[in-house]
């Protein structure tokens, strides 16, 4: 009688479990119940998305705050470099890369996103060539190098007053 009434008791603790937990993390939807066009209900929405911005800037500089005319593009698909060593294939860097550009500029780097893919693996290339991704390659002076050549690259490819700078949001190494 026990080995039957066990699995039914630990299935309706489990799903009791998931539904508690349905019903507290559920999403807040007070604010989607309040009906547009009020010029209250505008100017609640108005101060709560005050509220979170700033909330979400107190942890960043001046800097960073004030910088809010810029779009960050990421590139499709990420990069794959291969490190050779004595004529064979030693490892495998994977990068993905962003471009920050003035807001409303992204459409212009997704229709030169192959002219750009093309320079920024030929730097890519290049670095891995001169060992730019051998050792402690996530190091600061390491990649400094790099992110300056792609950025570089970029404002010759689409245009020095579109790109801000390119960043390095992923890497990975893979040793053979």
């Amino acid at each position: 009688m026990m080995k039957k009434l066990l699995p039914v008791l630990l299935l309706l603790v489990g799903l009791g479990g998931g539904v508690g937990a349905g019903i507290f993390l559920r999403p807040d939807t007070s604010m989607a119940s309040v009906p547009k066009g009020n010029g209250e209900a505008e100017s609640i929405e108005k101060e709560v998305d005050a509220n979170t911005e700033d909330k979400q800037g107190q942890n960043e500089d001046a800097a960073v705050e004030g910088d809010t005319d810029s779009e960050f593009v990421k590139l499709n698909n990420q990069f794959v470099v291969p490190i050779v060593a004595d004529e064979r294939v030693a490892a495998l860097v994977v990068l993905s890369l962003s471009v920050e550009v003035p807001a409303g500029e992204t459409d212009i780097v997704y229709r030169r996103e192959p002219k750009l893919r093309d320079s920024f693996l030929q730097i890519l290339f290049d670095h891995a060539n001169v060992g730019g991704f051998d050792g402690a390659f996530t190091q600061a002076e390491v990649l400094d190098p790099l992110r300056s050549a792609l950025r570089e690259v970029a404002r010759r490819d689409i245009g020095s007053e579109i790109v801000h700078d390119v960043l390095i949001t992923e890497i990975a190494r893979q040793d053979y």
